[in-house]
């Protein structure tokens, strides 16, 4: 697999039993913030399932509403709900799961933000990530205000 998939497996590793993160939430913390759909198509193809040590949990990663995916790689989503539920993870009446009880933090099991749970691995994108740079293209980038235009910018006149 490429570096980018790499990122992702690594994140997605950590996600402790009984809890979940949204693809766009993966992507954030990888330095990825647009990534949220190739972060799928990583864990599509997920070398290493389950819920074994060493196994990448791509059943913790879910939709930002906590919906489950439908082409869910391993079983479909019934078997990731199966495999949600038996770790605790509980659901609304439309089974999404609750995202205000599981969703992860960010943190290792048992830190809490502020703790010294950083040595585990990074929290966000690099201290030297250029939100400018990866925002330029958006639709709510205003070219005009921006500290570090790119040359496509069109402050650049571009």
């Amino acid at each position: 697999m490429g570096d980018f998939a790499n990122r992702v497996f690594a994140v997605v590793r950590r996600i402790p039993a009984g809890k979940v993160a949204t693809y766009g939430q993966v992507g954030r913390m990888i330095g990825a913030p647009r990534a949220a759909r190739y972060v799928g198509y990583a864990l599509h193809g997920n070398p290493e399932p389950g819920t074994d040590p060493g196994c990448i949990p791509c059943h913790r990663v879910v939709f930002k509403d906590g919906r489950m995916a439908t082409g869910f790689a391993f079983g479909g989503p019934d078997e990731q709900r199966k495999m949600l539920a038996a770790e605790g993870v509980a659901f609304d009446e439309e089974g999404r799961v609750l995202m205000g009880a599981h969703q992860w933090d960010g943190h290792p099991e048992g830190a809490t933000a502020g703790g010294d749970g950083a040595a585990d691995g990074p929290l966000g994108p690099p201290p030297d990530f250029d939100w400018e740079a990866e925002l330029a293209e958006h639709p709510l980038h205003r070219c005009e205000t921006c500290e570090r235009p790119r040359a496509d910018c069109r402050k650049n006149g571009a």
